[in-house]
């Protein structure tokens, strides 16, 4: 026999969980008295929020579910907002939480809230455990929903007294949930009226999304755009399917994207969407597109199928298997003229940076520079805001993968997601970029990066505003500005140093190369200031 809570640490070690993260209180203590017998690397985040955004930067990178850990009661509600950005972006996260005991359930006792009631909206499931013997399928179950499907975020509520229950222990072998059987093959009819609308298509267009990402699909869209020779364009989340400077890349599309890439759509007959919702920053008037363009739907979630745009042919399964379905049926093809169309009007895009400001930094200039000295492997974790943009537009990834919180947009996503991420892979090198708001949200997080010795580089864009919501309201709110000011902001170098984090403030262009250089080769974490212009375009 042996306590719930060692059941729930011997489950994660099944599970083959090296690290977790999060932050220890009353009701979660048998479970982490229990973790401390273990191998497990536990990483103490400065709060809950955090511990939920690094084990979703640690499952983007090492393709497992993360798992994060919060007491109840507030602990718990910090956790909400990166349990939503999980599931907006659909990313594998087991979270773990204490509650009050069983028998004081539903009494407003101190640090009670109903989390699972609270996270229904954006979990693919929940558990309330009440009974400890029954933790060992849980947890199985939890695992196996979180990552199979469209993967998601699940919870698993433990009460404290069921944590120091006792049960004999016996981890499943299998999992077989009535009702949860998520398709993975498409159908062969609607395969077969894929390659006929691809065979007879003029201007044919890939759409690729997140969802590529996730099911570890990029090799196979790559091998199906070239032997079809169709064009590719991407949501912010498909960023890094295939390198930037691919020859069939034609760039990220919708409201922030490139203009090659909204003709693109705009132009095309046939609209092949994988593994992408294309919302309505990506689309903007989509029922003009379903009307003028064939719109075939590839997603492993049929409730996204024709949620935002309407869709002539919908083929529901896993996009890594689907991409092999139609490699089979479809033969070698030829767009040349609507590539070499597609090819010039990227070309014609290219300008000059601008120059900026005396004092100042143009941030675009600078995340090309720091694309083309990175090491071709690198992952950038992008934050929120202007410096999202900047960083989807200009920096290049080759071999590496760009991270960000596309559906949910949450600020202070970066660091700790960045941090994450380089805990499932200590062998590359990971980027995070964030401007000075978002920075401040997440600037605890240096502390984690040096009690754990992880050597993370952070890019802080600082312009002193909220850039994003200052630019709003110069276009659409005759330039009032109102709240966007962040003068009382600290020198961020100065703050790294406090913590021993070696860091540089550049106000120049010319110093950039020089200060590169220093940052990418640091063995130890490294924080540049980049200081931007109050005013820069976001395009």
């Amino acid at each position: 026999m042996i306590t719930a809570a060692e059941a729930m640490v011997r489950c994660l070690e099944e599970e083959g969980v090296k690290v977790v993260f999060g932050y220890p209180g009353a009701a979660i203590c048998p479970f982490y008295d229990a973790l401390a017998s273990t191998d497990i690397k536990h990483i103490l985040v400065r709060q809950e929020q955090n511990g939920g955004h690094a084990a979703s930067g640690y499952s983007r990178i090492s393709g497992r579910p993360g798992v994060c850990i919060a007491t109840s009661g507030p602990g718990a509600t910090n956790l909400l907002t990166a349990i939503a950005t999980a599931y907006a972006d659909s990313i594998p996260i087991v979270a773990i939480t204490g509650q009050v005991s069983t028998d004081l359930l539903g009494r407003d006792v101190f640090q009670e809230v109903d989390i699972t009631g609270a996270a229904e909206p954006f979990v693919k499931h929940s558990y309330l455990v009440k009974d400890a013997t029954q933790i060992p399928r849980i947890f199985k179950e939890a695992f196996h929903i979180a990552a199979t499907g469209r993967p998601g975020p699940v919870l698993i509520d433990v009460p404290v007294d069921i944590q120091n229950s006792k049960l004999e222990f016996e981890y499943p072998e299998a999992v077989d949930i009535r009702g949860y059987k998520p398709s993975v093959k498409g159908h062969v009819g609607q395969i077969k009226k894929v390659a006929e609308a691809i065979s007879h298509a003029e201007r044919p267009l890939i759409c690729a999304g997140g969802g590529v990402i996730n099911a570890g699909a990029c090799k196979q869209l790559a091998s199906f755009a070239e032997c079809c020779d169709i064009p590719v364009i991407t949501t912010m989340m498909g960023l890094g399917i295939l390198p930037t400077d691919h020859p069939l890349n034609f760039g990220m599309l919708g409201m922030h994207g490139c203009r090659t890439a909204n003709e693109a759509v705009l132009n095309s007959d046939l609209l092949l969407l994988i593994g992408a919702r294309v919302s309505d920053r990506a689309i903007a008037s989509p029922s003009v597109l379903e009307g003028r363009t064939k719109i075939i739907h590839i997603d492993v979630d049929p409730a996204e199928i024709g949620k935002n745009v309407g869709v002539s042919i919908p083929v529901v399964g896993d996009a890594k298997v689907i991409l092999d379905q139609i490699a089979e049926v479809v033969g070698k093809e030829e767009h040349t003229d609507w590539v070499r169309k597609l090819t010039e009007s990227k070309k014609s895009c290219m300008r000059d940076f601008d120059k900026p400001t005396q004092g100042c930094v143009n941030p675009k200039q600078f995340l090309s520079m720091l694309s083309d000295k990175a090491p071709s492997n690198t992952t950038v974790v992008a934050d929120v805001g202007q410096n999202q943009i900047w960083t989807a537009n200009y920096f290049k990834i080759r071999d590496g993968k760009f991270i960000t919180t596309g559906g949910m947009g949450t600020m202070g996503y970066s660091v700790p997601a960045a941090m994450g991420a380089k805990l499932a892979d200590m062998g590359h090198n990971v980027i995070a970029i964030c401007g000075d708001g978002s920075f401040q949200m997440q600037m605890m997080e240096l502390a984690t990066l040096c009690q754990f010795h992880i050597p993370l580089k952070i890019v802080v864009m600082k312009n002193n505003r909220l850039g994003m919501v200052r630019e709003l309201q110069t276009k659409n709110w005759g330039d009032r500005q109102m709240a966007v000011h962040l003068d009382g902001s600290p020198n961020f170098a100065i703050l790294a140093s406090a913590y021993g984090i070696p860091a540089k403030t550049i106000t120049d262009i010319s110093q950039a190369g020089e200060a590169i250089n220093e940052f990418l080769q640091a063995d130890t974490s490294f924080l540049l200031e980049v200081i931007v212009d109050e005013n820069e375009s976001t395009l």
